[in-house]
């Protein structure tokens, strides 16, 4: 029988006008990986972050190794083996390797000088122990996100750990960095290390996970075991409905002309000779393996990177486009797959962020409408499903979800033509993923031309009417209707040679 090294009973918690948790309870034994899931706002992170001292609970019990505890700040729970990894990273990209892991608790000499040498030999005992190779002295700002995960969990390990609670670990790996980091997780439990951790990403979860605990509204709902629940399930008690999302039809565009017309399009070396049409109404995929080039390709179209050739047009129109703000002008939406870095301004209100972009047009004799940006705004909030107490709520407390709809009504309230959604729900939980399908649907039903960039073939598969595949910075294939199967999907990106790729169509 395992030993059980924390349990959470009973926790409330309470912001103002919101209950963030209600009754939730956990519990994890020791050696165990134990997935914490639920939709963006279920209350996963917040009853994380109550366990480590980031928040204080209303009401509730906290027990470490059978004795209860409460940890009033960050530094208490390390000091107690209790550690949280959080989905954005919370490093210094300005100091080394060795400096992020031991920052606060540095190597010195005599109690004065530092000792550099030394911290990154115990740097570097801590990468071989986790059978990675890191250079201890490189800035962190050079290494990649999957680097910068493991010097987090590095970070952890150099402290007497018990439990380490990993918040959206894989949201930003590749396949291979995501087997990499689950070669470490099931490395600590073999040494009665725990883990709890924390996804979206429900198909992973059964490779990794011993139990599985669902928190819906606030609350929790059950504890399964990994082995014995299915995909399906998980989602109807997350979401406390059945979601199904029927696949596209393939559009029929006789007699249409194209919105967007992009021909022999060069920017770089992931953006080669690239030609292709998109139609209103249609919902357009990219498909391809990581470095692909299709977030490059949108880029260059969008004018936020430069293209050194090619023809853009819209509606026959030739368009010159040398910038982001060519673009809008144009007709053209971009929706990043960094929403945080490039989509909204999170230390300004929803309403503001709607407004930003057509303030122009909300502005007389340089003086801005706020009437009018606050009722467009509640509009949009209406017309979205945007779940916010009011416009003026700050974004950075919004849900993924949420912060993706809110970029949206930037874009509708600015009337684009052609919206690129680059990783639509990277991040977001099941059941607002499904209400992002809804609103492409129903943006291509109004005749917007829409185009998705997504890694995620389910996702491609069910939302798009029709698939352009790419491989190494060019375009390998096109599938439409009953083609739009992963097999045939990733034939074509992994075909390098585009002289022997084939278009499929249905």
């Amino acid at each position: 029988m395992p030993e059980e090294v924390i349990r959470m009973e009973g926790i409330t918690k309470e912001f103002p006008g919101v209950r963030a948790l209600s009754d939730a309870k956990f519990s994890l034994d020791t050696g165990e990986v134990h997935a914490l899931v639920g939709e963006n706002g279920a209350g996963k992170s917040t009853l994380m972050k109550v366990l480590t001292g980031v928040y204080s609970k209303d009401s509730g019990k906290i027990f470490l190794e059978g004795r209860e505890v409460e940890f009033h700040n960050v530094k208490e729970a390390q000091n107690a083996g209790v550690i949280m990894i959080h989905q954005e990273l919370n490093l210094m990209n300005h100091l080394s390797v060795a400096e992020n892991i031991f920052i606060g608790r540095e190597f010195r000499k005599n109690k004065v000088f530092l000792d550099k040498k030394t911290q990154n030999e115990e740097a570097a005992k801590l990468f071989e122990k986790l059978h990675v190779k890191i250079d201890p002295g490189e800035k962190v700002g050079n290494l990649t996100v999957a680097q910068q995960q493991m010097v987090e969990i590095a970070k952890a390990l150099s402290f007497d750990i018990k439990v380490l609670i990993m918040d959206e670990p894989t949201a930003s790996l590749t396949d291979n960095e995501i087997d990499d980091l689950f070669d470490v997780i099931r490395m600590l439990r073999k040494e009665g290390k725990s883990i709890i951790h924390i996804s979206h990403r429900l198909e992973e979860l059964k490779l990794i996970a011993d139990r599985i605990t669902v928190m819906r509204d606030s609350k929790y709902i059950d504890t399964v075991d990994a082995k014995g629940v299915t995909i399906d399930g998980l989602i109807k008690m997350m979401v406390g409905r059945e979601i199904f999302v029927e696949k596209q039809k393939e559009l029929k565009k006789k007699n249409l002309e194209p919105t967007l017309e992009v021909e022999h399009l060069n920017a770089g070396p992931l953006v080669q000779d690239i030609s292709f049409k998109a139609y209103a109404g249609e919902i357009l995929g990219f498909a391809g393996l990581v470095g692909a080039g299709r977030t490059e390709t949108a880029r260059a179209i969008f004018g936020a990177d430069p293209h050194s050739s090619g023809r853009i047009a819209i509606h026959g129109k030739e368009q010159k486009i040398h910038s982001p703000a060519d673009a809008v002008k144009a007709g053209i939406a971009y929706l990043s797959e960094d929403r945080k870095r490039y989509g909204v301004a999170l230390g300004l209100d929803v309403e503001t962020n709607i407004s930003m972009a057509n303030l122009q047009n909300m502005s007389e004799f340089g003086f801005i409408k706020f009437k009018e940006c606050a009722a467009n705004a509640d509009k949009q909030l209406g017309d979205l499903a945007i779940k916010t107490p009011s416009v003026k709520q700050l974004v950075k407390f919004l849900s993924g979800g949420n912060q993706q709809k809110v970029v949206l009504a930037k874009w509708l309230t600015k009337d684009a033509e052609i919206i690129i959604f680059d990783e639509p729900t990277r991040g977001i939980d099941v059941g607002a993923k499904s209400e992002i399908y809804k609103l492409m649907n129903m943006l291509a039903q109004q005749g917007k031309t829409i185009i998705v960039i997504s890694s995620e073939l389910p996702e491609i598969m069910r939302c798009c009417h029709r698939v352009l595949v790419m491989c190494e910075g060019r375009l390998t294939g096109e599938v439409t209707g009953k083609e739009i199967e992963q097999d045939i999907i990733m034939r074509f990106a992994t075909q390098r040679d585009v002289k022997e790729s084939k278009v499929w169509k249905s």
